[in-house]
């Protein structure tokens, strides 16, 4: 069974170091990570103003009991 997984492992690895080193290279070389410097980014999000209110409602019932005692 270990070695199940230690073959697996190895043909992972060799199939991707194959994948890898096997790629045309057509690239220019260039840093194709570059960003859009004509982009202009606005803040739109502002101050938020809303106010919640922090009051609650009492829901509770309020019920009063007597107790009377009977005497026979």
């Amino acid at each position: 069974m270990k070695n199940l997984f230690k073959f697996g492992f190895l043909a992972l690895a060799i199939s991707l170091s194959v994948a890898a080193c096997s790629s045309e290279g057509s690239g220019s070389g260039s840093d194709t990570t570059a960003t859009d410097s004509s982009a202009i980014i606005t803040d739109t999000t502002g101050v938020d103003t809303t106010i919640t209110d922090s009051t609650v409602k009492d829901t509770t019932v309020s019920v009063e009991t007597t107790k009377e005692e009977v005497k026979h």
